[in-house]
């Protein structure tokens, strides 16, 4: 097995690198990657994402759930939500039309459960554990299969499913109309309080 993944290699990854499941937990509050999409810049004027279905991301997703694999996320996300968990809330529909399952989990919930801490990785068949160099784009992701990381990885992986929300109800539960579903200077009419 490789031992780390670059940036431009996580899609291929992701053609051949598991057989059942992929897991992933989000927990930055922003994404350098995201963020220096014009799409995201444009979000941020209130233009809201083009959930572009022939992207290759969402291609590969259908191609994996099409051939009956997992591919779930658990995403933290402040209160308030940042501009990029927001620009990501305002994507989801994209991923979810796709096959992908990603439900939420406020950051102060996680952190009661003791997940607020363990930073952004993937789980793979809940074998080979993948985690995050964000400094080095040629080691983007470090695999490991070491029994006790990957252990710890499914404990936190069944912690968070457990107390995390699907989209939609977290959509439903979001306490104000502009955290997320206005992108960036929501007009104060549309968030008044009931």
């Amino acid at each position: 097995m490789q031992s780390t993944v670059p940036a431009t290699g996580i899609l291929d990854f992701f053609r051949n690198g598991f057989e059942h499941t992929a897991w992933r937990l989000e927990t930055r509050r922003e994404y350098d990657a995201d963020q220096r999409t014009e799409e995201y810049q444009q979000f941020l004027q209130g233009v809201a994402p083009d959930n572009d279905e022939d992207s290759p991301w969402y291609s590969n997703t259908r191609t994996q759930t099409g051939q009956g694999k997992r591919i779930e996320r658990v995403r933290l996300v402040d209160e308030p939500a940042t501009d990029n968990q927001r620009y990501l809330l305002a994507t989801t529909p994209g991923n979810l039309a796709a096959g992908e399952d990603i439900r939420y989990l406020y950051r102060s919930a996680a952190a009661a459960i003791g997940l607020e801490e363990e930073g952004d990785f993937w789980l793979f068949d809940s074998q080979v554990l993948a985690r995050f160099n964000w400094q080095d784009s040629d080691r983007r992701m470090e695999l490991t299969t070491d029994p006790e990381q990957v252990l710890r990885a499914c404990q936190v992986r069944d912690a968070a499913w457990h107390y995390a929300v699907r989209y939609e109800e977290f959509n439903r539960r979001v306490p104000s109309p502009c955290e997320h579903r206005f992108p960036a200077r929501p007009d104060p009419s549309r968030c008044a309080a009931p």
